[in-house]
């Protein structure tokens, strides 16, 4: 505890509690149907073009933008403490601005070959390359419910080309609550929101490609 409110350690505890506070955030914004991740990603690939050129070398596997920002902010903060341990192991602790500099150049090459790792554990999320249309009409499953008509969760399918997205969904009208792990079939979209209905019996064989006659 002492290293960690270290005046010299200053950078790497504000990094540690930044991480800390927007894993709580964004999964807060979870439990109400909301990614504060999804939103990042959307408002960079529509009002700045040039976030794009920025990440392209950092984030080599592609992650989401928060993703990619929780992974800088902990190998950031874990390099800069072990560089301030050892430096305090070996002499005395590094002044807060050499140390940040050193654990900048440290944690950089850790993020870009960490997100390469990470993008293989982790799903695709929505792709706006796919029109919501598409996905009207196939089979999915609730990952974060109950679906019902307030606010919206999240169901889970695999596209034509096999590529997994989640999506916003609740349950279409005169439908009751649709629990979390159930298979349902997407019937429309309204503001980007999926009605979903419990999936008929005779589409239970494929639920994530399944559509309608």
């Amino acid at each position: 505890m002492g290293l960690f409110l270290a005046p010299e350690c200053l950078p790497f505890a504000i990094g540690a509690v930044m991480l800390a506070a927007l894993t709580v955030l964004e999964m807060l914004c979870m439990l109400v149907g909301f990614s504060l991740g999804e939103m990042i990603d959307k408002s960079l690939g529509t009002t700045d073009h040039s976030a794009s050129g920025i990440f392209s070398w950092l984030n080599a596997g592609g992650v989401p933008i928060l993703v990619l920002l929780l992974l800088s902010l902990g190998l950031f903060s874990m390099a800069g403490f072990a560089i301030q341990a050892v430096a305090h192991g070996t002499w005395q602790l590094l002044p807060a601005p050499v140390a940040s500099i050193a654990a900048f150049v440290v944690a950089m090459p850790a993020v870009r070959y960490s997100s390469e790792f990470v993008a293989r554990l982790i799903p695709n999320d929505e792709t706006y390359a796919v029109e919501n249309a598409e996905f009207v009409g196939r089979s999915a499953e609730v990952t974060l419910g109950p679906l019902d008509h307030g606010l919206p969760g999240r169901v889970r399918l695999k596209d034509q080309h096999s590529n997994w997205h989640t999506l916003r969904a609740r349950a279409a009208p005169d439908q009751p609550p649709i629990a979390v792990g159930a298979t349902v079939l997407l019937v429309d979209s309204i503001d980007g929101i999926f009605l979903a209905i419990p999936t008929p019996p005779d589409l239970y064989e494929n639920p994530t490609s399944k559509e309608l006659p």
